[in-house]
């Protein structure tokens, strides 16, 4: 038997590292699959049916073997499975599994978590168990017990989310986690009979764990990678490289396994994205470069367009939301943002800061969508509609996207929903003019007050133009196929939109 303030501290712990476990699942398995609705389901329902079926054998474990060995055992090996944990993620989570998305990321899952959150589950049954010693308190006890054990999932589900995974990283908290529980047990009761015993097992454990711990515990990060840094958001990588001719050194902003920027230090005109080639075309044809004209863009990664636009443009305003502090201080830091730039940030969600904000723009670039996740709140006729209100009656919205052009399903619906708040003054460019024949490409979607023979008639007169802009009875056909939806607050799929654009595109890797 055990008192009842033993049985509320254990069932705090237990239920404190299960939901450390579930907040740290989705960032550490991020650099492989992204974040989207997939991964979250998959984490979620893995551990849940692991918690379920180990409270099924943790009651029969209990009715069978009623003591606190069992209780310290069950502590004992939920510590060494969830320090197994980081390395099967190394091992596992980049295989190319011959399966969808979405099962790939369910298998992925299972293998890292389910036994850990099983082991977990099998807790609460056997305290329960221990702790009573009679049915006149039964419900009471009981009671308190689960009271406890929530409490405990609550704290560690905030202490994850807003404090850990910025202050320790992924893996140093499953290790701090598996620790605790390792410990915990063996407070519980003296697994061994002699204490010498006791530390043998320790020293069996810990000292091959030291040994082990840059191979099993830290992420995988190529050599080349001069930064590596765990945020709330992203795991952040730099590292550098030569553009694609070969002739210009960049630096490589990564956001989980996205390469989402290439950054010129020493010429902050050079743009190794088509697609920010394509918003410079935009701009040198609706502005000259001394006039004066208020621009939003609505994620920051690397600050590449925005300080090209300072340079090109000295009398633009420029204004940034990126909702990860640590990605702007990136770029301040390494990615060459100058402390006295113009340019000003703002690191909140980009539909709050369109919600409430009270500025008019000649210019909106949304720059948050990619073929690994999308913000689907971002994407929805509402928040067009929001965008709408902010844009001055001559303004213009630049959305980029990637998807396939033959048969993608996320884009014409992207595009249909714009429609639906801009009418027919939504317009689709490419970076390639051979449109029969476009697979996986980069698009630009332009909405607003565009007089679209006009910027016809400048990308014709300039030869060096990278845009071309998709034929009006190509466009039509584009946003008019069946499986076309107009997304919306109550009704936007965007993980099933895009994700066979992540299985064709990334062949499930990618990993950098």
């Amino acid at each position: 038997m055990i008192n009842l303030i033993s049985a509320y501290i254990i069932t705090f712990i237990a239920s404190f590292c299960t939901l450390v476990i579930e907040i740290v699942a989705g960032r550490i398995l991020a650099p492989f699959v992204g974040v989207s609705l997939y991964t979250w389901t998959s984490i979620i329902g893995v551990i849940l049916a692991g918690i379920s079926i180990g409270a099924y054998l943790g009651g029969k474990v209990a009715d069978r073997f009623p003591s606190k060995k069992t209780l310290a055992l069950l502590m004992v090996f939920s510590g060494l499975s969830a320090l197994t944990i980081p390395p099967l993620t190394n091992l596992i989570a980049g295989y190319s599994f011959a399966v969808p998305l979405m099962w790939r990321i369910l298998i992925v899952t299972t293998i890292i978590f389910f036994i850990p959150s099983c082991l977990l589950g099998m807790i609460s049954p056997v305290v329960v168990k221990l702790a009573l010693q009679g049915l006149e308190k039964a419900g009471g006890i009981v009671g308190k017990i689960y009271a406890f054990s929530t409490l405990g999932a609550i704290i560690g589900t905030f202490m994850a989310g807003f404090f850990l995974i910025s202050f320790m990283g992924t893996r140093n908290i499953i290790l701090l986690m598996g620790v605790i529980l390792i410990l915990s047990g063996l407070l519980i009761n003296p697994v061994f009979k002699t204490k010498k015993a006791t530390a043998g097992f320790l020293l069996l454990i810990f000292v091959p764990l030291i040994g082990i711990y840059d191979r099993a515990f830290k992420p995988i990060v190529k050599e080349d990678n001069y930064y590596y840094k765990e945020s709330n958001y992203y795991t952040i990588k730099l590292y550098t490289t030569l553009s694609s001719d070969k002739k210009t050194e960049l630096d490589a902003l990564v956001l989980d396994n996205l390469i989402q920027s290439y950054v010129s230090l020493d010429n902050p005109l050079y743009l190794e994205y088509e697609y920010l080639r394509v918003y410079a075309d935009i701009l040198k044809w609706r502005f000259d470069k001394n006039n004066t004209f208020k621009t939003l863009s609505i994620g920051g990664g690397g600050y590449t367009f925005p300080r090209y636009m300072e340079v090109y443009y000295p009398n633009a305003e420029i204004d940034v939301v990126e909702i990860d502090p640590e990605v702007t201080q990136v770029a301040y830091e390494y990615l060459g943002l100058s402390p006295n730039t113009r340019i000003k940030s703002y690191n909140t969600d980009g539909r709050w800061y369109v919600m409430n904000c009270k500025e008019k723009y000649d210019v909106i670039f949304i720059d948050a969508f990619n073929d690994l996740s999308v913000p689907y709140h971002l994407t929805t006729k509402e928040f067009a509609k929001e965008l709408k209100n902010i844009m001055k009656p001559t303004g213009i919205l630049l959305t980029n996207i990637v998807d396939n052009f033959q048969k993608g399903a996320f884009l014409p619906s992207y595009v249909k929903t714009l429609r639906e708040v801009f009418g027919d003054k939504v317009f689709l460019l490419s970076i390639s003019p051979n449109f029969e024949k476009i697979g996986i490409s980069t698009f630009i979607v332009v909405a607003g007050n565009i007089e679209i023979e006009n910027l016809k008639s400048f990308i014709e007169k300039n030869k060096d133009i990278t845009s071309s802009i998709i034929p009006e009875n190509l466009f039509n056909e584009f946003i008019n196929k069946k499986y076309v939806v107009v997304l919306t607050d109550d009704y936007a799929p965007v993980d099933n939109l895009i994700a066979p654009v992540f299985e064709e595109r990334f062949d499930y890797k990618g990993i950098r």
